[in-house]
């Protein structure tokens, strides 16, 4: 009972309609806690002590970490909608991929930033073509890739499936992404907030991180449910124009 019931609620938001009413619901929601979560944390950030090796500019991290993290959590989300595309047909999960890939982008494009910016003062250059910073630009690269093939692509239901295709081709990239610290020499630091053994950062930093996470992914589910009601409502108005020109093409 409750597992069809379960369902049930599922194919519920299959629904664009009802979809739309959830969003409307959730969004105030999600912005309000999402402002007090990037207050909190960039208080948190400015106000604890510098690193007694790095100085001022360990305050990179609580901006440039969370991004890293959410540029392949975007990916992620952007393959689980590619698979409910081909395998489940789901109304909705073209919608998702092809709103999440430009938020994608933009924490890509905010990790490599600061990740040079970092980089600068710790390693003597702005850029190096380390494993983990070529893995993540490519990362770029795709997202970029996807957006602009899901522009030219004048067929919707098509563009759908092609860019679902490559999105599950491309997602060998994170675990690339995430290993390759571990499985090359590489000037960047190996993992230290999720690891065996536990955290290796000292509490009065992971305090800010942690909150800072917190705020990016709210940021990225607030901003993800908006672009999906846009393509929605973009689509919609879409449908009605072309219906529109066909009733003035035959009434002509």
């Amino acid at each position: 009972m409750n597992e069809s019931l379960a369902i049930r609620k599922v194919s519920d938001l299959a629904n664009p309609t009802r979809f739309l009413t959830l969003a409307a619901r959730l969004l105030p929601w999600l912005a309000g806690v999402t402002a007090v979560l990037f207050v909190v944390g960039l208080y948190l950030a400015f106000t604890t002590e510098g690193d007694y090796q790095q100085g001022d500019t360990v305050r990179i991290m609580y901006i440039h970490v969370p991004a890293a993290w959410l540029s392949m959590m975007c990916y992620s989300v952007m393959a689980l909608s590619a698979i409910g595309t081909l395998v489940w047909r789901h109304p909705l999960a073209d919608v998702s991929h092809k709103a999440a890939a430009p938020l994608g982008a933009g924490f890509t494009l905010i990790a490599l930033i600061t990740g040079s910016l970092w980089g600068k003062p710790m390693w003597g250059t702005w850029w190096v073509w380390d494993a983990r910073l070529t893995s993540v630009f490519v990362l770029f690269l795709m997202y970029l890739g996807i957006i602009a093939l899901n522009r030219a692509m004048d067929d919707p239901s098509r563009a759908a499936r092609v860019s679902a295709v490559l999105i599950l081709i491309g997602f060998v990239n994170i675990p690339i992404i995430k290993f390759s610290v571990e499985w090359w020499n590489t000037l960047h630091q190996p993992a230290s907030v999720i690891r065996m053994g536990g955290s290796a950062i000292d509490p009065e930093f992971l305090r800010p991180l942690l909150v800072m996470a917190a705020a990016y992914t709210l940021l990225f589910f607030t901003l993800h449910i908006m672009a999906m009601r846009n393509e929605i409502w973009r689509r919609r108005i879409s449908t009605q124009r072309r219906m529109a020109a066909r009733m003035a093409s035959r009434e002509s």
